[in-house]
């Protein structure tokens, strides 16, 4: 028996960074976002040798290890035993003994939420697997759990959100750890057209966003006269609002302009999300026929996305 899983990676197109805590506990944060054809990968093969082996393909490493209710991180595919360490002390109460295999068709740190994604993914594998009783919110908010409090790793919630519902999602994230998934109905031309006009830059960087976001966590805590990036995350959340809007509309030309605002006020969240390289690519795209654009995920590196200005239908080579 092969149990299988995949999960989406997603584009934040507007109010990135405001579903992180404590900024969205103290206002309350709102993102639109849109899952794409590339996914994390997960496959699960029941052993009884008491064993239980992962391999990580985009890692190129396999692991090892005896069954057990808990298994120690290792900092290789701490991804995968937080998984397993959560669904054996929640479900199962005892060893499981499997191979399991992962991949990703992203690199690790583009932007893209590839952590979340993976965890969401293999989440998935063992909910088939084991048929635990879980909904799209237990899943997300479990995945969510296992990176933030298991693991320790900083960052916001839209990511588990985004891979586990899928499609075209205006969410909010409410204090006491409520969120609310807003599934929009767009029509299959405007989506279509979105497809045609949206393309997404590779800037063969990758990079922590762990770090980035616990710069933008220290500026909502410290902010005092200097409230500069709280401001621009007020901004981020009022054009999510304002993107949904477009999408309801059909107004490809609103989402262009609503991009390059969302990166203008992005930039003031924290240092590092920007560089001089990154600002190169930007307005090189801008000259070549973009309407506007943003980096994807907290920034620093990885994919950034442009849409096409509808004045020339096409965007030269960004050199």
């Amino acid at each position: 028996m092969i149990i299988r899983s995949k999960a989406p990676f997603r584009l934040g197109l507007a109010g990135g960074g405001t579903d992180v805590s404590p900024y969205s506990d103290m206002y309350g944060g709102a993102i639109l976002n849109i899952t794409v054809n590339l996914y994390a990968r997960t496959s699960i093969v029941p052993r009884n040798d008491s064993k239980i082996i992962i391999h990580s393909v985009d890692q190129q490493k396999s692991f090892e290890f005896d069954a057990a209710e808990k298994l120690t991180l290792n900092g290789e595919v701490d991804l995968q035993i937080g998984v397993y360490n959560r669904i054996a002390r929640d479900f199962t109460r005892k060893a499981l003994g499997f191979e399991m295999t992962t991949s990703m068709d992203v690199p690790t740190g583009s932007g893209l939420g590839t952590s979340s994604t993976l965890v969401v993914s293999i989440l998935g594998a063992f909910v088939e697997w084991l048929e635990l009783p879980l909904g799209e919110y237990d899943i997300a908010h479990l995945a969510y759990d296992i990176e933030r409090v298991d693991l320790k790793m900083a960052g916001g919630k839209q990511d588990q959100y985004a891979a586990t519902f899928g499609g075209v999602n205006f969410m909010e994230f409410l204090p006491n750890d409520k969120v609310i998934v807003n599934p929009l109905r767009t029509k299959k031309s405007f989506l279509n057209e979105i497809n045609f006009d949206l393309s997404l830059y590779y800037t063969n960087t990758n990079r922590e966003s762990a770090k980035i976001i616990e710069k933008q966590i220290e500026n909502v805590k410290s902010a005092g006269e200097n409230n500069k990036p709280v401001e621009a995350m007020h901004q981020l959340k009022i054009q999510a609002f304002q993107m949904k809007e477009a999408f309801l509309r059909s107004d490809v030309s609103a989402i262009g302009k609503l991009l390059h605002e969302s990166w203008l006020n992005k930039k003031e969240m924290a240092n590092g999300i920007t560089n001089a390289e990154i600002d190169r690519i930007y307005n090189s795209a801008i000259s070549a026929g973009a309407a506007g654009g943003k980096i994807s995920g907290a920034g620093g590196g990885g994919f950034m996305m442009f849409l096409l200005k509808k004045t020339t239908g096409t965007m030269s080579s960004v050199n």
